[in-house]
């Protein structure tokens, strides 16, 4: 293959094509992605159906789901990118909603699944390997790499206070707002029997907890401290009945005389 250079044939997986990369015009060496049509049972991976995807090994991580999708969009259309640190079945993943919560960074080099929308564009995609390396980077859309990658990614680190308090805020809003209609239910079904004569025990109970005063809290600690002395004073009678009956099982005579003495 043409685009192969620079990749060792002998270190190709059976059933692989190979494309050649580069992220710069003045790149010497191609960097290798290895691609194949992922191929599973029908059902078993919703979020990348076979025929329809194609698997991607070898992904450095500065190559990301718009570089690969900018990529193989030369082949078809591309309807989706998954960037993962290991192959497994994949599942429709619900819209990321937080900037600052539950990111999880990728690290090291990676593997990808790119969904198009027509089937034909996998076995296009798996062509390109006869061609010479592929470009990634341009002036348009650039990859940044090396330290230029690294002062991105520590810029990008940088929290912004005024947009953390306002996604703050809103969580916090959302989350009142489904306490409330919770209790409001839980208010409205309390002691309603249901159809078959059951009725629900709520979350708060016939009898809900007062929140303790500051002389109510005094006097549980005084109550505790009491409790505590008298535990200790119980346990030195332990200790001196204990020692009286060692020291008459070490002493006999003595504990006798001392016995007609008294």
């Amino acid at each position: 293959m043409a685009a192969a250079t620079g990749c060792a044939a002998g270190a190709v997986p059976a059933g692989y094509a190979v494309l050649a990369v580069k992220f710069s015009e003045r790149q010497r060496s191609p960097h290798c992605l290895l691609v194949k049509e992922h191929q599973v049972r029908e059902g078993t991976d919703t979020a990348h159906p076979p025929r329809r995807t194609l698997f991607v090994l070898n992904v450095p991580p500065y190559c990301g789901p718009d570089s690969l999708s900018r990529l193989f969009s030369r082949c078809g259309h591309v309807q989706s990118v998954d960037v993962c640190d290991k192959p497994g079945p994949g599942e429709k993943k619900d819209k990321l909603t937080s900037k600052f919560f539950d990111h999880k960074t990728l690290k090291g080099f990676q593997i990808a699944y790119v969904v198009f929308r027509k089937p034909a564009a996998v076995q296009a995609a798996k062509a390109l390997s006869h061609q010479g390396p592929l470009l990634i980077s341009t002036e348009s859309y650039p990859v940044k790499t090396g330290i230029s990658k690294w002062i991105a990614s520590y810029e990008a680190s940088i929290v912004d206070p005024k947009e953390l308090k306002a996604e703050v805020d809103a969580y916090m809003q959302d989350y009142d707002k489904k306490m409330a209609e919770e209790e409001a239910k839980a208010a409205k079904e309390e002691g309603v029997p249901d159809e078959e004569g059951w009725v629900k025990v709520t979350r708060k109970g016939r009898k809900p907890g007062l929140p303790r005063t500051e002389a109510a809290n005094l006097r549980v600690l005084e109550k505790e401290k009491q409790k505590r002395a008298r535990k200790e004073l119980l346990n030195f009678y332990a200790w001196q009945h204990r020692e009286t009956k060692r020291e008459r099982r070490l002493y006999p005579a003595a504990s006798k005389q001392l016995t007609g003495w008294i």
